[in-house]
């Protein structure tokens, strides 16, 4: 095939953006919805929005190990789309449901029996405040694991699909009931931190049920038949977990890794807590596109690898990473310019509201500069299935640089929060020369899962 020629390409820009912009959109109400929930409680002191972030970067853990899996059943639905087998695509998307299902109730289970030990563990001694807010978010949040597992699940199906439209309108539903359960738990109910938890629980069970109605469409190229019946395919799961497992203990490993930095803020003082809240929430909206893109990736360059099609998987990538970094400049003034305005939202103390300008305004340059070589480029890594070496790179660098230089510059050092987010950026550093010469070598192209 002669892959000069845009009339032979798999994928049209046209088709591109249709993907990818309700993907960036769903991606900015996944974010505002915890930016909504810490906006809220802020109302209740900086104890609760600590004790909220506390829990929520455990739960973040816990999502992340899961979405890894969803990630795997996406990349082997979409590669069986690319090969035009698409009964075997929705073999293995019942196989993913499965498997998630199972691993979230064993999350929720742990959560609930041991939340108390888990805070201790990795925050070790907290102010009294901070931990009572913690543990009463903790247990209520716990519950809507399941929930969330599933609609994540779903919502990768549909992506490998190439259909990120109803992603989009059921993330719209999941935040505005949130918003609305939020308001009532919090303010009209009076319930404090509490409220915010049962509020993200209940949108996470009606977005939940909708999902999984839609995932039996039999219309659909990817679907469930008989959800209600269990079913084990091995060699199916198998290849979920040859990118479900890699991916899963990367994410894994580097949100605990993150909790240990997140322990060595903890020892900084409620102020520093507060503040590294603030600005990862905000600066998490900046890294949308990025992820996004990502995102799209597991569509795209599956169905290419899929299809037997490794120059167009590497055209596409290319062109993806592009994309990658042009949202980056883009987005990058607005963030300069807007940070003192969206630090004024939280009802924080001035210590915290100058540390956070100090944070986001670093993350705009290093984000532009690094992100999408760090984070966005290991997607397509992954979407061919050469899931263990992003998996090798990133432990490595997450646990030598970001751990080992927090505890140098944050603590050592005396920089504190800022030299927490000093050697995140080292660590961003390290993994994109790593994943750059993976890429240009070409070896991931080789790689297959069907």
């Amino acid at each position: 095939m002669n892959n000069d020629t845009n009339q032979q390409r798999l994928f049209s820009n046209r088709y591109l953006a249709v993907l990818i912009i309700p993907l960036i959109a769903e991606q900015f109400l996944h974010i505002s919805l915890g930016l909504f929930d810490t906006l809220m409680v802020s109302s209740l002191g900086e104890a609760s929005v600590s004790g909220v972030s506390l829990v929520d970067s455990i739960s973040q853990l816990f999502i992340f190990v899961f979405s890894a899996f969803c990630t795997g059943g996406a990349v082997v639905s979409s590669q069986y789309l690319g090969n035009r087998e698409p009964a075997k695509g929705c073999v293995a998307a019942k196989q993913l449901l499965n498997t998630v299902v199972f691993i979230s109730v064993t999350l929720m289970a742990i959560s609930l029996a041991l939340r108390k030990q888990i805070l201790d563990l990795i925050f070790g001694v907290i102010e009294p405040e901070v931990m009572a807010a913690s543990l009463e978010y903790f247990w209520i949040l716990a519950i809507s694991y399941p929930f969330l597992a599933m609609f994540n699940a779903c919502t990768a199906l549909y992506r490998a699909m190439g259909n990120s439209r109803t992603p989009l309108l059921l993330a719209l539903v999941m935040n505005v009931t949130n918003i609305a359960f939020n308001s009532l738990f919090i303010f009209w109910l009076d319930m404090g931190v509490s409220g915010a938890a049962f509020g993200t629980l209940v949108s996470r069970m009606i977005s939940a049920a909708i999902m999984l109605v839609l995932i039996c469409d039999l219309r659909k190229p990817i679907h469930i038949e008989r959800i209600w019946r269990f079913e084990f395919h091995r060699d199916m799961v198998r290849r979920i977990l040859s990118i479900g497992v890699p991916s899963g203990i990367e994410n894994g490993m580097f949100h605990i890794g993150k909790l240990f930095v997140q322990g060595i803020i903890a020892s900084f003082g409620t102020a520093q807590i507060a503040a590294n809240a603030i600005s990862s929430n905000i600066c998490s909206m900046e890294n949308i596109p990025g992820s996004a893109v990502g995102m799209a990736a597991v569509a795209i360059v599956g169905q290419c690898i899929g299809a037997n099609e490794p120059g167009q998987a590497k055209y596409y990538s290319k062109k993806l990473l592009g994309i990658a970094f042009l949202s980056y400049l883009a987005t990058a003034p607005i963030f300069l310019l807007s940070r003192d305005w969206m630090i004024g939202l939280y009802h924080v103390s001035e210590h915290a509201a100058e540390l956070s300008m100090i944070l986001i305004g670093s993350h705009v340059v290093a984000g532009t500069l690094i992100w999408p070589l760090a984070f966005t480029l290991p997607n397509f890594l992954r979407a061919a299935g050469d899931a263990k070496f992003p998996m090798v790179v990133s432990l490595a660098s997450m646990w030598v640089f970001r751990v080992g230089f927090s505890q140098v510059l944050g603590s050592s050092l005396g920089m504190g929060v800022v030299g927490v987010w000093l050697a995140m950026y080292i660590d961003w550093i390290c993994r994109s020369v790593f994943f750059v010469h993976r890429f240009r070598r070409g070896e991931w192209l080789k790689k297959r899962v069907i």
